[in-house]
């Protein structure tokens, strides 16, 4: 594993500090991907968590993300990781052009520190998560690859995870298992600390 690639904090631009409004159920229509395709010569095994997210469609902007931001490899070691998977109406919510931004080769540092946000060493399972809340009094911090935490709470029994600077999300389908860890689909964006 790239330890430089996982390990290193990246400043996110002033682009992702607006909070993104998360929300518990599911919109009704699927945003588009991002336009921007990164194509990557790596085989990659389907049944990882990398797999699980290329194979998605509901996880396609994604998928486009940890290509272009050359995670792929990364994410397809044995881990194993926890992926907390914004949808891709999820990363509509972030404004007309910030996607197609966060793709370009001169935002990859940027971008790879955003998917690494998303990614926890280990394997939680939502039974795992839920069981750090209530041991944790009613929350559980879990360190991200990126180096920043994210906050998990139940709401109305439900796992929201909130970043550090406060935007929430809440996780819509739980236990998506892989053969390196297992995946989390979330409705929102969560955004690592800047500086």
């Amino acid at each position: 594993m790239k330890n430089s690639t996982f390990l290193k904090a990246v400043a996110i631009s002033a682009l992702l500090a607006t909070p993104v409004a998360a929300q518990v159920a599911e919109p009704a229509a699927e945003a588009a991907p991002a336009e921007a395709q990164v194509e990557t010569a790596v085989a990659v095994d389907p049944t990882s968590v990398v797999g699980n997210v290329l194979a998605t469609p509901e996880l396609s902007t994604l998928a486009q993300a940890v290509k272009a931001a050359e995670l792929v490899d990364d994410l397809s070691q044995p881990g194993p990781f926890t992926v907390f998977a914004p949808n891709n109406d999820a990363f509509a919510r972030l404004g007309a052009g910030t996607v197609q931004q966060l793709m370009q080769p001169n935002a990859k540092a940027q971008l790879s520190g955003l998917v690494n946000y998303f990614v926890v060493p280990g394997k939680l399972t939502q039974a795992d998560v839920v069981a750090a809340i209530e041991a944790g009094g009613g929350k559980a911090e879990v360190k991200t690859v990126q180096g920043s935490t994210l906050t998990a709470t139940l709401d109305a029994g439900i796992v929201k995870l909130t970043d550090s600077q406060g935007n929430a999300t809440y996780i819509t389908k739980p236990d998506v298992q892989a053969s390196n860890g297992v995946v989390h689909v979330i409705n929102g964006i969560v955004v690592p600390a800047q500086g």
